[in-house]
Order: structure tokens, then sequence, then C-alpha cells
């Protein structure tokens, strides 16, 4: 019975410390959607109620990959010194590597779904491209979480 117990403690511990993390990473993804939707919205379709559209409105791919780049930035900084701060590595520079390279997975993704909205099913309306945004974000992070948890922030 106590090896039940102890067993049944640890996972109890597991899941509350992953809720945690996961309910930070949340925090930072959700401000890092804000700046990535709003940059690429500015970029594109330009000020609300502006009738010329943004400056990239005929580089939607592009425009996608600089606000998408602009919310990664944020988010190491978010995930680094808040969401897993007590396990970042010593080498800073592996670990800015490591999550260039599952944050150029993501941009894939997210760039992708607003490629294959556009070019693939012809819709260019920003309802169809923030369609395609989010659903790319969705998978996007998904990816992410299991990538920062399992190669990106590991103590060393």
């Amino acid at each position: 019975m106590p090896v039940l117990i102890s067993v049944a403690l640890r996972a109890r511990d597991a899941i509350k410390g992953m809720w945690r993390e996961a309910a930070k990473f949340g925090v930072v993804g959700a401000l890092a959607f804000v700046v990535d939707n709003g940059g690429y919205n500015l970029l594109v379709f330009g000020l609300p109620g502006g009738a010329q559209g943004g400056p990239m409105n005929t580089y939607p791919v592009l425009a996608s990959v600089l606000a998408t780049s602009a919310a990664a930035l944020f988010s190491w900084i978010g995930n680094r010194y808040w969401t897993y701060r007590h396990q970042h590595r010593e080498r800073l520079t592996l670990e800015l590597v490591l999550f260039l390279v599952a944050n150029g997975v993501g941009l894939v993704i997210t760039a992708g779904t607003v490629y294959a909205s556009r070019h693939l099913l012809g819709l260019d309306s920003p309802l169809s491209d923030n369609t395609a945004r989010i659903m790319g974000w969705v998978l996007a992070t998904l990816f992410r979480f299991y990538a920062y948890r399992r190669y990106v922030f590991v103590a060393s």
C-alpha cells in the first residue's frame, strides 16, 4: 500500500508541476500571439478603417514570417526568463540555436497555412488569413511546447 501512495503522490506532483509550466507557457504564448497576429494584420491590412491596406499587403507570406519572427523573439525572452527560468542551459548559444530551430519549424507551419489558404484555396480575405494563421498557431504551439520541454530548455 505505501508503494501505491508514493506513486500517486509522485504522479500528482508531476502533473502539478506540468500544469504550472503549461500555464506560464500559455501566458507567454498568448502575448506572443498578440505580437504575431497584431503585427501581421498591421503589415498586411494596415490600421483598421484604412482603405489602402498595409505596407506588405501584396506580400502576406513574408509579412507572416516577419510577424512570427518578432513573436518568436518575445517568446524566447519570456520562456527563458520566466517559464523555464530554472531549467535553461548554461550555454546560451546552444539554447538559442535549438530555440530558433524549434521556432523555424513553427514558423513554417504558420506560414504554410497562410500559403495554403492564399495559393491553394484562393482565399484572400482578412477572415480567411486569420483563420489560417490561428490554425497554424495551434499546430505550431503544440509542436513548440513539446520541443521546448524535450530539447530547448533542458538543464545542462
